[in-house]
This record gives structure tokens, sequence and C-alpha cells, in this order.
């Protein structure tokens, strides 16, 4: 049998109780995960208990959350049937979109694959990335479709990872010459003085995140060279004044923090063939006061305009550890308050 068969209670005392069997031993194995970690999660987050036995996995617990439970343990196990590997992310996705089986989309050649139920995948030389909230899904489709979108959210939502994974996945695929990724070199809120060394050594600390993104998506030796050759350029927002970008896969990161002025020079970079990417946080701008966001002016002038796509995240869609949704729900709560102390006291 292809995926886990679920099979009925032995006795009516059994009635909450629900017998999954699963035909291949090994991969039973690892969808259980060492010492039973991957069990361990999807039991703390329905709050069921999963017991092995033999090659069937019995699911107890209330009717809802043994029927989610059951879901999630059958669309994992057809992951590892394709051949796939089942990481914490993996089931974390799992319980936020809900399972699919794959159906290839090939969108002229794009390292893309499209699942029923609306899941994607996007293929890079070192893994596959899948987007783990819905957010994330119409994101990544629409970076594939528009050739200037904006992802506009808190961080922690994968604006500019899944970005990066797009840029090196159509790189791969010959659609696009060059892959360019920039960012305002602002500090965020503490003066750090002059920097030693070269240039490249004063703006790298800035771009660090950037390079950290494509390390997750190329190997070593071939990002080096690809970055000494300028097929990749990582490099900060004023070096892009007077360039004209074509055949390019171009990031904008930060770009919260990028001004008024500085936003309308990059976006009119765009030349034949390219695509841009714009992400930023409205919550973390850190221009000096007064100073206007080029983010904030971009999404009042041109969401008019079509072919612009702007996607937007909330807490909902951190990816990152727990907490980091928690803390940015408890900053956005008090801006509220404030926002609504300001405005009765001003009334």
């Amino acid at each position: 049998m292809a995926i886990g068969a679920l099979t009925p209670p032995q006795d009516e005392n059994a009635a909450n109780e629900a017998l999954i069997e699963f035909s291949d031993n090994r991969l039973l194995i690892d969808l259980c995960g060492e010492y039973d970690r991957n069990l361990a999660v999807i039991e703390q987050q329905l709050g069921v208990q999963i017991v092995r036995r033999g090659n069937q996995l019995s699911v107890l617990g209330e009717p809802d959350a043994q029927t989610q439970a059951v879901d999630v343990l059958r669309s994992l196990y057809a992951r590892l049937e394709a051949g796939r590997t089942v990481e914490p992310g993996d089931i974390d996705r799992e319980f936020r979109m809900g399972g699919g089986d794959v159906e290839t989309d090939t969108r002229d050649g794009n390292q893309l694959e499209m699942f029923k139920g609306g899941k994607v995948e996007i293929k890079t030389r070192k893994k596959l990335v899948e987007p783990r909230t819905d957010a994330q899904k119409a994101y990544v489709q629409s970076l594939f479709e528009n050739e200037l979108a904006f992802g506009i959210g808190p961080a922690g939502t994968g604006k500019t990872y899944l970005a990066v994974a797009v840029g090196v996945s159509m790189f791969i695929g010959g659609h696009v010459d060059r892959i360019i990724l920039s960012r305002p070199a602002v500090e965020a809120g503490e003066k750090l003085g002059y920097l030693p060394g070269d240039m490249k050594d004063k703006v790298d600390p800035y771009m660090q995140p950037l390079y950290d993104a494509l390390n997750d998506f190329l190997p070593g030796k071939q990002l080096a060279k690809l970055i000494e050759e300028k097929r990749i350029e990582i490099a900060p927002l004023a070096f892009m004044r007077g360039r004209t970008l074509a055949n390019a896969f171009v990031v904008l990161d930060e770009a919260q923090n990028a001004t008024s002025m500085q936003m309308k020079m990059f976006l009119t970079r765009l030349g034949e063939g390219s695509r841009m990417v714009i992400t930023g946080d409205r919550t973390q701008i850190d221009l000096p006061r007064g100073v206007p966001s080029g983010l904030r002016d971009a999404e009042r002038l041109l969401h008019t305009i079509p072919k612009i796509s702007f996607n937007y995240f909330t807490s909902k869609d951190v990816v990152r550890h727990p907490l980091v949704a928690a803390i940015i729900e408890a900053y956005e709560a008090e801006a509220e308050r404030a926002a609504i102390k300001k405005a009765a006291s001003s009334a």
C-alpha cells in the first residue's frame, strides 16, 4: 500500500484510537524521527498521543485533533515515498498548510513545482525550498509571475530568503544571467564608526544576511566563483546609481531604510529581461527622524500599477522560533495601544 492506511479500532473501547498502517518499515522509522522526535512534535502541537505498534501508528486523542494528526502523518509519509526528507520545517508546514500530492508545472522551465492543494517547491543546487504558509506560497508564485514584486512584513517571515531562492532557481534555469542583491548600508540604531579594510571589508557586514541565504542554496566553491565572475553581485544600494540592470534577478532587501530618492533610483534601474523584488519591514525603519521611508512612498504611489504585486506578511507567517511571533505580536499590541491613547488625547 502506498500511503498509510487507516484501520478501524479493534474494540468499542478504542473508539478514540486511530490505527495507521505503513507498508515500508524503513520509511516509518524516518517518519518517526530520531528518538521519535517527529512524533513528539505532532503530539505536542495537537495534544494527542502516538504509539508505535510494529508497522502501525496508533493515534489517541480528541476526534478533531486525531484526524489532523492522521492527515499530517500521511502527508509526511507521502513525502518520504517521493524520496524527500522530513525536517522540523516540513512538519510545521503541514500544520499550517495541509498536505498535497506532487503535480509538476514547468512554468517555462523554471525550477518550480506545483502541488495539488496549492503547495510549491523551489529547486536550488543544495536544497528544495517549500513555502510554509499560504502568504509565502502566494509570494513565491508572484515572484515567478511578475517582473516587479514587493514583500512587506515583519522579521522572520521568509521575505528575503524566498526571494533569493527564486533568484537562484531562475539563474540555474537560464532565465537570467545574473543575480544582484542589494541593501541600504544603514546602521540599526547604533554608530559603528569607521570599519577597517578595503571597500568590500567595510560593506560586507551590512550584506551578511544575503551571503547567508546564498550559502543555503549554492555550494561554497561555486558561489565563490560566481561572485568572482560578477555573475552574482552583493552591493550597497548606493552602488546601483547610474546602472541599467538587464537580464538579472535583482533583490533590494531592508527597503524600509531606503530614502524616497534612493527607492526611485533603484526602481528605475530595471532593464529588459530582469525581475526585481523589494523586501522590507515598515516597523524597523532606521532612517534619521524626519526622513521618509522610500518603501512607504513606493506602496502609496505604485499600488495601482498593473503587473506590480504587493505581498503582505503578518506575525502568523513567522517561520523562525515560535517566540519570534509572540515577540512581534507583543510589540504590535503595544503600538496599537499607543495609537489609541494618542487619538483619545487629541480628541
